[in-house]
């Protein structure tokens, strides 16, 4: 078989994968396409927590730094602890894959050439993620937590329970992790022509707001110091945004004149 006609056969297959994957899917479809996304992705998440759990007791003596000494309450709470510890160890291990999937399943609301973004977009995700979870744990959890024990007193001393600890850091660094997926958001909105560096900057001022609101609500305590050090990120991110867009605006301007 020829060079040529094997190139043909392939745009073939191409084409019918496109035509496959741009037809249109009923609801039933759709739900039933999520779930098996949502079921090969707690398997994976199951797998990396069963690889990661013998790392368990280095981990936790890691994250316990920051309080120096945490106590559990009931016989069956340090074991819990560990538990719940691999399964969150195992999912950001899985989460890659977890954040391809759940691109995989938006893939029929782009358009053909934007396909091959998807990988790119899962790993950017993880990227960012973990860039929101190392600002949280390593900034803003050391000061986070002296800023919550300076409230102790003589005849009141803290006795932290573990379980209580871990739901603390846990609730912080996915809500880290989460917030910093702002400029990517954004960057898709952007490319699907829904908003654009104008709308942004005219936006600001509500951003601004929008920063503090969703500090208050993602935050596990109700202190003013945790709400400004997740809002101020969002900010940073907001504006980072903003710049992102209009290089993306000027790079396809650029084309559509190089076309031209």
């Amino acid at each position: 078989m020829s060079r040529k006609m094997k190139k043909n056969q392939e745009n073939i297959l191409a084409d019918s994968k496109d035509e496959l994957a741009d037809k249109p899917r009923s609801v039933i479809e759709h739900l039933e396409e999520l779930r098996s996304r949502i079921f090969f992705s707690l398997f994976l998440v199951i797998i990396c927590s069963a690889l990661v759990y013998s790392f368990i007791p280095q981990v936790m003596n890691f994250i316990i730094k920051p309080v120096g000494k945490l106590y559990f309450m009931s016989p069956a709470e340090a074991f819990w602890v560990q538990v719940k510890l691999a399964f969150f160890l195992g999912l950001y291990c899985a989460l890659p894959f977890v954040f391809y999937q759940a691109w995989k399943f938006v893939e029929v609301g782009l358009k053909r050439n934007e396909r091959c973004l998807i990988f790119p977009l899962a790993l950017a995700s993880f990227i960012l993620f973990t860039l929101g979870a190392g600002f949280c744990y390593f900034l803003v959890v050391p000061v986070a937590v002296r800023f919550l024990l300076s409230y102790g007193l003589e005849t009141l001393v803290p006795l932290i329970s573990v379980s209580r600890y871990l739901s603390f850091i846990g609730s912080l660094i996915f809500s880290f992790g989460i917030t910093f997926q702002l400029p990517l958001a954004i960057m898709v909105l952007a490319r699907i022509g829904l908003i654009n560096s104008k709308i942004l900057r005219q936006m600001r001022r509500f951003a601004v707001l929008a920063g503090f609101i969703v500090g208050a609500a993602l935050t596990p305590t109700v202190d003013m110091l945790n709400q400004t050090l997740l809002a101020l990120p969002i900010i940073v991110l907001y504006e980072l945004s903003i710049w992102l867009v209009k290089i993306l605006e000027k790079t396809a301007l650029h084309q559509a004149k190089k076309g031209n």
